[in-house]
């Protein structure tokens, strides 16, 4: 289902038919360096993170991580808000494939993911949480508007926690 479009994008909610994009991103070297291994190493487990993570996500609450596609529905990406246990907010979150990173995809996609969280979803406040060397992230974060608060650990890892309200 088609959530957003932008200037050169579509963002959609995830299916069991993108699996294998899934298993090629959450592989990437800045994937699993940023965001950490989730544990996908064959397409069966992609089917499975989709299935509990992205499609339960929607079925919760409404919404989730989305794919983020060019025009000519290349997948490129993934952008979404996520509930987190260890957060009082909902968390926007992105992630591009290593082509694509660095040409505009990851802020068009995450202004758009923003907007639409403060105008359909009615979300009074989001925040973004990354590791401090995350320096590509922390741009983004502060480009689309969201603004340092605080650090916090998570697991004993550091992390900033960035945010806005609506």
């Amino acid at each position: 289902m088609k959530i957003i479009e932008t200037n050169r994008l579509i963002i959609t909610e995830f299916q069991n038919k993108d699996a294998a994009f899934v298993l090629t991103l959450l592989n990437t070297p800045t994937w699993l360096k940023y965001i950490g291994d989730r544990g996908v190493k064959t397409l069966e487990d992609a089917e499975k993170y989709i299935d509990q993570k992205l499609i339960k996500s929607y079925q919760d609450f409404g919404y989730g991580m989305y794919l983020v596609q060019l025009k000519d529905e290349t997948p490129i990406g993934m952008c979404g808000l996520v509930n987190r246990p260890t957060l009082e907010d909902v968390d926007i979150g992105f992630a591009m494939l290593p082509a694509y990173a660095g040409k505009g995809f990851g802020y068009e996609s995450a202004k758009a993911v923003l907007d639409f969280s403060k105008t359909q979803l009615k979300i009074p406040r989001i925040v973004g949480i990354t590791v401090p060397d995350n320096t590509d992230s922390i741009k983004l974060l502060e480009k689309i508007g969201l603004v340092f608060e605080q650090k916090m650990d998570s697991n004993g890892e550091e992390l900033l926690l960035f945010g806005i309200n609506f």
